[in-house]
This record gives structure tokens, C-alpha cells and sequence, in this order.
């Protein structure tokens, strides 16, 4: 049995409340999820003693969270990633998006999915965030209207899911911008991950995708059995040096349209947590916070965190594939019912 609680965290400057919701199982394990951005800011899990502690990067206030410009923890849409000049085609129109790095489009926009304060309510021991996007939103088409669930279980598994509907095409590619660490390092360099994944969207070194895969087979991002995530990262391959780290997305092995499969694991030799990740989405990008030192407020416990505190495994599908028709098409389709899912599995080993 699930024990939901709500309180009030914190305003916003225009007055709306900051709900923060306490989902809890019977072994006392918990996640935590606010209504500002539908932000995951606590994900409790046993080590291999059994003792709990918070496995995502996060802050200890809303007004934290208000401050912040990373969009820790939150959700990110309508188009997760990097939109090439921020232009896409449909069918024979052309549109330009919010432009809000550099010359390009990132995550949703200047105000996406990530900076909104999210409808929430509780039902069957879930929970639930609403939000629409009318049409010209940040340059997209047509209005939007998405929906989060929020399941945690007695095991201390996490499922999102994510759904969306739209009377006219356009573009959604959603995800959550978690960042694991499994111990309480300051850094995630010794994790160890393995990934079901055999080919990576290769970039110029803007990171804008060329549209080529290329295979990881012998390569830095070659995950297939586990690897120290610090094992290869001044690797030149795909501009990993250049980045400082990872920040690369995969094809997932095995991808089917709408079937929920195994993506990968995470595991910390030191705390023996491991973390599986299962998706519907047909790729995932791997991220090491490359750049998270002196970009976001002191962390939850009052640390500062530095480059490579955490680790993101957004499972999404490719950043700019409206622009390339060789990736799987992020278009929701007239009346079609956008549904993936995302499952955050913690155990030891």
C-alpha cells in the first residue's frame, strides 16, 4: 500500500502554491515530486546494508528550485533536446521555434514544459500533473494537452508515464532531466553502466546531429557490459573530450514502437545500489553533468555541486529527428495519443 502525502512547499512570485507530494511504500522508501515542472526532487532507495538514502541531485526548497536554471529533476517538452536553428517542417508548413541557445531551440524553449506549474491531484494511490499548450506555444503548433501519472510501489519502483494528445500534428518528445548519483561521492565517475544499445547519433561539434549512427563496438561508448563512466571520458571519439564528458544519445537495441523494454543499468560499487531503467522511447541520452558547477543553487544536503556529480539517463527519442527522417518520427499525429513510459527499477547487488 502506497502512503501519499501533499504539502504546501513554497509561492511562486505570482502567489501559486508549490505543491510538494511524498509517495512512500512499507519499507519506508519514498519519492518525491513537485508540481513545479513535475520535478522528481527525492528518490530514497536501500543500499546494500538497507540503509535509505536519496539517489537524485536536487534542492532542499522550492525557492531553490525557483532559482534554478538546469531544470534539475523536472520534465522537459514539448521536444526534449536541440532543435537545429529552431526550425521544423510539417507537411507544408514551415515553423520556427523559441530560439534560446544560441541560434537553436533547447528542451521545449525559454519557458517549455520544465518551467510551468503543473495541474496535480491524487487518485488510486497515483499521481497524477496536467498540463495544455496552446497552439503558437514557443513557436509550436497546434495546442497540446499532456498528462504525467507519478507510480512508486512496494519494491521502490518508480513509473512515469507520459501521454499527450493534439488535434493537428506537431511535435512531442518528453522526458524527465533526472541526475542519479547512488552514493554520496562527489562525483559519478566510478559508477559503473551497462547499455542495451549499439549505435549513437553522431554530432558536429555544436552537438547538432548529423543524422548519421554510428556503431559503438570498441568505441568510449561502448556499454554493452559495465564500464567505469570515467573509464573513457577524454575520449576524442564523437567529441567526448571536446564536452568534457558524455552527452550522446543512443539507439536502443531492439527498439519495438510502444513495447516496454530494458534499456540498461546503473550500478556503484561503493554503496552496491544498482538502478535499471526500462522504456517505450527508442533511445537514450546520456548525459555526466558536464557542466553543472557554478550553473544551479547549492544542493540538498548544502553541498556545491561540481562537473560530474551526477549522471542523466533520459530516455527520450533523438534530439532534432523532425529534421531528420532517417530517426523515428517525433510527430503525434492528428487524434493520436502520444503514450511512453519510463520505469526507474532500484535493487543491490
Amino acid at each position: 500500500m502506497i502512503e501519499i502525502e501533499q504539502s504546501l512547499w513554497g509561492m511562486t512570485g505570482e502567489g501559486e502554491a508549490v505543491i510538494l507530494y511524498t509517495l512512500r511504500n512499507n519499507s519506508g522508501a519514498e519519492v518525491r515530486v513537485t508540481n513545479l515542472g513535475a520535478a522528481v526532487v527525492g528518490f530514497t532507495t536501500p543500499d546494500r546494508e538497507g540503509k535509505l538514502a536519496d539517489i537524485v541531485l536536487g534542492y532542499a526548497s522550492a525557492a531553490d528550485y525557483l532559482k534554478d536554471t538546469t531544470a534539475m529533476g523536472r520534465v522537459v517538452g514539448r521536444t526534449a533536446g536541440i532543435t537545429r536553428l529552431g526550425r521544423i517542417h510539417i507537411g507544408d508548413t514551415d515553423y520556427t521555434l523559441d530560439r534560446n541557445a544560441r541560434r537553436h531551440h533547447l528542451n521545449g524553449g525559454s519557458k517549455g514544459f520544465s518551467e510551468h506549474l503543473w495541474e496535480s491531484w491524487v487518485e488510486n494511490n497515483r499521481l497524477a500533473m496536467a498540463l495544455s499548450s496552446e497552439s503558437g506555444d514557443m513557436g509550436y503548433p497546434d495546442e497540446v494537452n499532456t498528462q504525467l501519472i507519478f507510480d512508486f510501489d512496494d519494491e521502490g519502483t518508480l513509473e512515469i508515464t507520459y501521454l499527450a494528445k493534439s488535434e493537428e500534428a506537431t511535435p512531442v518528445n518528453m522526458t524527465h532531466n533526472l541526475l542519479f548519483n547512488l552514493s554520496d561521492a562527489p562525483s559519478v565517475l566510478d559508477h559503473e553502466l551497462q547499455l542495451n544499445a549499439s549505435r549513437v547519433a553522431e554530432t558536429d561539434p555544436t552537438e547538432i546531429p548529423t543524422g548519421v549512427l554510428l556503431d559503438t563496438a570498441s568505441t568510449a561508448l561502448d556499454f554493452h557490459s559495465f564500464r567505469r563512466l570515467g573509464e573513457d571520458i577524454e575520449s576524442p571519439f564523437n567529441h567526448i573530450a571536446d564536452l568534457g564528458g558524455y552527452d550522446h544519445t543512443l539507439l536502443l537495441d531492439n527498439w519495438k514502437k510502444n513495447i516496454l523494454g530494458e534499456a540498461g543499468t546503473l550500478r556503484d560499487p561503493l554503496s552496491g545500489r544498482t538502478l535499471t531503467l526500462l522504456t517505450s522511447q527508442p533511445a537514450l541520452t546520456l548525459s555526466t553533468a558536464n557542466t553543472l558547477k557554478g550553473s544551479c543553487p547549492a544542493g540538498k544536503s548544502g553541498a556545491v555541486y561540481e562537473d560530474h556529480a551526477g549522471v542523466a539517463l533520459r530516455a527520450m527519442n533523438f534530439p532534432d529527428a523532425a529534421n531528420h527522417p532517417e530517426f523515428p518520427s517525433p510527430i503525434l499525429e492528428k487524434g493520436e495519443l502520444y503514450c511512453q513510459k519510463v520505469v526507474f527499477r532500484p535493487g543491490t547487488y
